[in-house]
């Protein structure tokens, strides 16, 4: 018993004086603690690497699709909506979409059922005199600014708009047959090419860059003055036209000039992975450009699979999340080191077994998987991040 005890003692004087001797750093960085360390590192990551996971909810809160998701949305804890703005759903119907008493209530409306109301994609009073720099435009940018205001006023600060008069997003297929019988959307132009040319006939794509730039002078310094960020979306399809109506926005060049015209913070892009992809850029490179300069405001999260063999294409598939022309963990990796932290939502996802197909791109089973895939990875860059 004595020699137990003496052992113990000089034990202790042993390692008290390796401790004064400067051993405490030894054990600190012994594998033991780093690997504590590390551990406790990774418990703290923040949620979905930092980006806000967002649903679309296009038709409003009243839509029976709409009133499915907002449940499934609180079960996976995706609280962010995008969503256009309708005055009826703030119980005014008669009231103009950019009067605050209708931001207010739709933002309410959302809040109610448990969701942050925090994205507009397709603004109100932004048409195809603005866009096509016809008369009354002016009345349409006066309207946009007062919205605006008024959405900042609410507490909402990011518009998604695009610059596509006349025809806006377009499919020549809904219903394609994909992966174990999936139905994805799809486009190929040469189904369309012949159709008769709109009202305006062939319209000068120069007047609509005229146009653009006539809109971002009066409305990015406004938008500086009231902290509200612009995502211009790209043309969806990204052919060159559609019955004689240009598509302007359609190739990241083009997007670098836009950029450059008033040259803002505010001034930005929505990042919607899809279109950029069918243009011919590498995804994960232009998050890394564009995210460093401040450009994304906001993120489509999709994939695609290229079927012309032409950039832009002319014929292209949705995909799942996990198949298609996208490095999606790479695209993911890019968000995370650039840092973004805004509202990101899944895009044109497939219609899945047991679904009725009445709202191609938007049905809840394939929103579910993208959603999944995309927290799996997003978790795992953060990972990879933290352990690096």
């Amino acid at each position: 018993m004595k020699d137990n005890r003496r052992s113990f003692i000089k034990k202790s004087a042993s390692m008290a004086a390796a401790l004064s001797l400067g051993g405490a750093s030894s054990i600190a960085s012994s594998p033991f603690i780093q690997k504590a360390k590390k551990h406790s590192a990774l418990n703290t990551m923040a949620k979905d690497a930092g980006i806000e996971f967002s649903n679309a909810y296009f038709g409003g809160l009243g839509n029976e699709k709409n009133k499915y998701l907002v449940e499934l949305a609180k079960q996976m804890d995706v609280l962010g909506a995008v969503a256009g703005l309708s005055p009826r759903e703030a119980g005014l119907p008669d009231a103009n979409p950019w009067d605050y008493e209708v931001i207010a209530g739709v933002r309410d409306a959302y809040k109610k059922v448990g969701l942050n109301y925090h994205v507009v994609e397709g603004p109100p009073s932004l048409g195809s005199k603005t866009k096509l720099g016809l008369e009354g435009r002016d009345e349409e940018i006066s309207n946009f600014i007062t919205f605006m205001t008024n959405l900042k006023r609410a507490g909402i600060d990011v518009i998604c708009y695009n610059w596509m008069p006349v025809i806006s997003w377009a499919r020549t297929d809904m219903a394609r047959p994909g992966r174990g019988g999936a139905l994805m959307t799809a486009f190929d132009y040469d189904v369309i090419k012949n159709e008769p040319l709109t009202e305006y006939g062939n319209f000068p794509a120069e007047k609509m860059w005229e146009a653009l730039e006539y809109f971002l002078k009066a409305v990015v310094p406004e938008a500086e003055q009231i902290g509200m960020k612009l995502a211009l979306h790209p043309d969806d399809p990204q052919v060159n036209s559609i019955q004689g109506i240009p598509r302007i926005m359609n190739t990241v060049e083009n997007f670098d000039r836009m950029l450059e015209i008033v040259p803002s913070d505010f001034s930005g892009v929505t990042l919607c992975q899809g279109n950029y992809s069918l243009m011919g850029a590498d995804v994960p490179a232009l998050i890394r450009r564009w995210g460093k300069a401040g450009k994304i405001h906001f993120v489509h999260f999709r994939n695609v699979e290229e079927l012309s063999g032409k950039l832009p294409s002319t014929k292209f598939t949705e995909t799942f999340h996990d198949e298609g022309d996208i490095d999606m963990y790479e695209a993911m990796k890019a968000y995370y080191e650039i840092g973004f932290k805004g509202s990101m939502r899944p895009d044109h996802v497939p219609t899945m077994a047991g679904e009725d197909n009445s709202r191609p791109g938007y049905m809840a089973l394939g929103n579910l998987f993208a959603l999944g895939y995309m927290r799996g990875l997003a978790e795992s860059v953060s990972k990879q991040g933290k352990i690096t």
